[in-house]
This record gives C-alpha cells, structure tokens and sequence, in this order.
C-alpha cells in the first residue's frame, strides 16, 4: 500500500463533480491545497452512501475526491437516484480498470474491486496519512478530519489533539 512521504501517483480520470457535470481530474489540480482521497468498493452498495455523506465534512479543509472502479455513468446515475449521494458536494471519479487503486496498492483482488482507503496530500502531493479498512468496515470522517487539522496545525499533536489544544512541549 502506498505509504505515507510516498509521492500520490500521477492519474487523469474522469469524475461528477457537485453539478451532476463530467469533469476531468488529474493529481495535477490537486497541488497547492491539502487534499484528501479516498477508495471504496462499488457504487449502488449499502456501506458506501454513508461514508460519501460524511466526506463533505472535509471540504472546508481540503480537496475531497472519492474514488471506485465502477465507471462515470455508473456514478451519475448514482447521484441521481440516491439522496444520500446525490447532495455531496465533491467529485467522485471513475478508475475504471482500477489502474490508480493498483498503484496505490488498495485492491481486493478476491472480490475485484478497492479497498476502503484512505490518503491525506500535503499541497505538494504527499502523503501524510494513508488507512486501509475491510470492505465491511466504514470509516469515520471525524477522524479522517481531526488528522487531517492535526497534520494541517503544524506542530507535536497528542493522542486526540483538537483544533485549540496545546501542541505537545
């Protein structure tokens, strides 16, 4: 799995953007602003809408992209039937053929499609964090929020740090 001081691959995919409009995304538009970007396993699944909901929580602090194998038109319709989804407002982009999920090593090769991973960019691209869950097992966007301040704060964070609290001496 790509780690963290890893470099975010290069990638060109297309996504839906808030608008319901096809958009080209590339790692490219990502530099010069945290961003952070995530994998789950399928579109039109159970576990998934309520993850993609709670990942606008991000948006004031960074870039937010999901990303799956299934293709752009699998997620317009999606967003179109699916209130949960429907009312994001980030992109989500269609790796088809899981190329950019295998070269970040987050495929479950038994079941055809990625993992539930997680990764934090820097502005220049790095990456500062990177989780990993089950297919089974959603994530929880608070957290994913929390480290994404911490790493933003700029000093010694403590085990739960919050936005206010004393960096540690």
């Amino acid at each position: 799995m790509l780690n963290v001081n890893e470099d975010f691959p290069s990638f060109s995919l297309t996504g839906v953007n808030t608008d319901n409009q096809m958009v080209k995304v590339t790692e490219e538009q990502l530099l010069g602003s945290w961003a952070v970007i995530y994998f789950y396993p399928k579109d039109f699944t159970f576990i998934c809408p309520t993850e993609i909901q709670a990942m606008d929580k991000l948006m004031d602090e960074a870039i937010v992209m999901g990303v799956s194998g299934d293709n752009e038109f699998c997620k317009l319709n999606w967003k179109q039937q699916n209130q949960m989804v429907g009312g994001i407002n980030h992109t989500l982009a269609a790796d088809c053929g899981l190329d950019l999920a295998s070269e970040c090593g987050v495929i479950d090769h038994d079941e055809g499609v990625a993992l539930r991973a997680t990764f934090i960019l820097n502005p220049e691209g790095t990456v500062l964090h990177a989780s990993c869950n089950a297919l089974d097992t959603g994530r929880n966007a608070d957290e994913i929020l929390r480290t994404l301040q911490a790493l933003k704060a700029g000093g010694l964070t403590g085990c739960s740090w919050e936005p206010g609290d004393q960096f540690v001496a």
